[in-house]
């Protein structure tokens, strides 16, 4: 059979999803191949163009053509060159196949000569394997450079949206337009009163949008927010690593996000009441949720009981409600006094920055210890003594400490005035309480527990719960707002022997991972917290570390 009475198709393909080069790659071969038909005398019945890898099998517009010519449409195929056709061994083995069938009685290529002859046969099977290996050994090598960037703590991909490439220095950094809608998404969402779709909605109103200007979908979103980048960390297949880029959000706020978005995944009942304490409370006896029912138009809370028998009876939610307002006055400031601490604060602001040297050396001590685990955790994978999923997950563990660690560090060596901010962040928010617990706002006072505390529980008829770090002092303290006068609380405060804290010493905080060792307050540092020399300033200097730590 001559070339007049063949019928061919011209297959065209290139794997980059860069439009202009694609279209640009694929123009040329369309001219080279229109060129050679019409020199060969080749009568083409169709073009085909895909836009897909060949790496794998599996592609539609070339599984098409092929049916086609088992239809009979044609017998020929015009490419550029073999690995045009195939990349890999199933559609190299089928394009030999079907010459072997007679399907196929010709290929031409403009830069590669085949002849459909035992001779002509293995030369092309050896082209498609030079094809395969080609892109196999380039596979490898793209491997080894991404594992390389990763261990020098550089992302080896694309900028997520939020951060920008930097070719010069090779590393990504934040993108000015675009960091700070990404640090709103993860405050709201970190707060829990938000939804995925809801911050969706709220980012993209606020015009975020992605590299190629098109809104954030859900899923988006939803990746976004498990992607540890933000905060410093590079996850890549399934590893964590150091970044060396600047995190955008702390490692406290992903990992809050983490908290509440594991809490809302589990499954929930649909078209339960919205009632105000669900799945607040457990009960102080059994240990099981506290349920909300509504009787004669009021809403009691009782335990669910579950698990075992419960002697634990009804209680009104006003009367949870109640009980409420009086703990959070327990941790109110009087309005004087808070005053008081904020002037006195902001003199010691103004007159000398507090050295956090001692702190900030303890953090590097602690750094440098896990900076040791992690090298012998490598010397033991690579000895053997792991395998690799204990590695990842012991490396994970460790890189995940390190980077709280950091956060803390930078805190202190990057922002002077880190400490005094937040001290007068709590004592505005301990003036704010007795406002909260007087307002006529059941969620407002519920938020406010759940910022103070932890651990809710109810049991005969009273709650209870766990104050978090300073509200857990000032709640025991002299310094909360009482009715009597400023001077009375005064003395209260410097002369106040609480039972529970009086053998507290500046050597043992409440976080045992940070003692008052290495403190600037060595003066302070064997004294009681109830001791009659520890005025009310010295109370709020204890404070600033509660604060911090």
């Amino acid at each position: 059979m001559n070339n007049q009475t063949k019928k061919f198709f011209i297959y065209t393909r290139k794997s980059t999803d860069d439009k202009d080069r694609q279209v640009r790659s694929i123009s040329d071969q369309l001219a080279e191949l229109k060129e050679l038909a019409l020199k060969e005398q080749i009568e083409v019945v169709d073009i085909f163009v895909e836009k897909q890898t060949a790496k794998v099998p599996g592609r539609t517009v070339f599984n098409e053509m092929l049916l086609r010519m088992e239809a009979g449409e044609a017998n020929g195929i015009l490419a550029w060159h073999p690995d045009r056709l195939a990349r890999n061994s199933v559609d190299g083995g089928k394009i030999i196949y079907l010459v072997d069938t007679k399907i196929i009685l010709d290929l031409k290529f403009s830069t590669f000569w085949f002849d459909p002859t035992p001779q002509g046969k293995f030369m092309l099977s050896i082209a498609f394997s030079q094809s395969k290996y080609y892109v196999d050994n380039l596979s490898e090598n793209i491997k080894r450079g991404h594992r390389q960037k990763l261990k020098d703590g550089i992302w080896p991909q694309n900028a997520p949206v939020g951060y920008l490439n930097d070719s010069d220095k090779k590393v990504i950094i934040p993108d000015p337009e675009r960091s700070p809608y990404i640090v709103r998404a993860f405050e709201a969402y970190a707060s829990g009163r938000y939804t995925l779709r809801q911050v969706r909605d709220m980012v993209n109103e606020l015009g975020l949008r992605s590299r190629k200007e098109q809104e954030l979908s859900i899923s988006n979103i939803h990746n976004m927010l498990k992607n540890p980048i933000f905060c410093g960390l590079l996850r890549y297949g399934g590893e964590i690593h150091e970044g060396k880029h600047e995190p955008i959000i702390t490692k406290k706020l992903f990992d809050t996000v983490q908290e509440v978005m594991s809490r809302k995944s589990k499954p929930h009942s649909k078209g339960l009441k919205p009632f105000l304490y669900r799945g607040f409370f457990r009960c102080g006896e059994c240990g099981c949720f506290i349920t909300t029912e509504q009787q004669k138009g009021h809403n009691y809370l009782r335990c669910t009981k579950r698990k075992n028998p419960c002697e634990q009876k009804y209680i009104r939610e006003e009367l949870i409600t109640s009980q409420i307002q009086k703990e959070i006055q327990k941790v109110s400031l009087s309005d004087d006094c808070a005053d008081w601490m904020l002037s006195e604060l902001e003199k010691e602001q103004k007159g000398k920055a507090q050295s956090s040297r001692f702190f900030a050396q303890k953090i590097k001590e602690e750094i440098s210890k896990l900076d040791e685990k992690l090298e012998k955790l490598m010397n033991a994978f690579l000895e053997s003594a792991l395998n690799l999923a204990e590695y990842r997950e012991a490396k994970n563990k460790l890189v995940n400490q390190k980077q709280v660690l950091k956060d803390k560090l930078n805190a202190f060596e990057q922002k002077s005035n880190n400490r005094f901010e937040l001290v007068a962040k709590f004592i505005k928010s301990s003036k704010q309480a007795k406002i909260i617990a007087l307002q006529e706002n059941p969620e407002g006072i519920r938020d406010f527990l759940k910022k103070i505390g932890s651990n809710f529980l109810v049991q005969n008829q009273n709650i209870s719960f766990s104050p978090r770090g300073a509200w857990q002092i000032l709640s025991k303290s002299a310094l909360c707002a009482r009715s009597a006068p400023a001077e009375r609380r005064s003395r209260e405060a410097n002369n106040a022997q609480n039972s529970e804290i009086v053998n507290w010493r500046w050597d043992r905080d409440l976080n045992s991972r940070y003692p008052f060792g290495y403190t600037a307050f060595r003066e302070l540092r064997l004294q009681p917290l109830g001791h009659p020399t520890m005025n009310n300033f010295q109370f709020l200097i204890f404070f600033s570390y509660l604060v911090i730590v």
